[in-house]
């Protein structure tokens, strides 16, 4: 049987998927006014980590997977406290 060839990523096209992570990490819809919910307020939502967690699980190669979801979740995390999104 042949051996399947490993497919490489280069190294600009990697470095281009991680600073569209970072994008997708820092996009958020904020509220004006925040959203009550029983005892927990909402003031926005992390609309890029979802659409970044869509694009990191159809990723190939597996080993670049955890790092992508590392950097969205960090993203994330850092632009809520942050001016960063657009405000409803």
């Amino acid at each position: 049987m042949p051996k399947k060839k490993a497919r490489k990523q280069s190294d600009g096209s990697y470095l281009l998927k991680l600073v569209m992570y970072i994008i997708f990490g820092s996009l958020w819809v904020k509220f004006a006014i925040p959203i009550s919910i029983g005892s927990f307020t909402l003031y926005g939502i992390p609309f890029g980590l979802f659409i970044g967690l869509l694009f990191a699980s159809h990723d190939h190669f597996q080993v670049d997977r955890k790092i992508e979801y590392a950097l969205l979740l960090l993203m994330t995390i850092l632009t809520y406290f942050m001016p960063a999104g657009v405000v409803l």
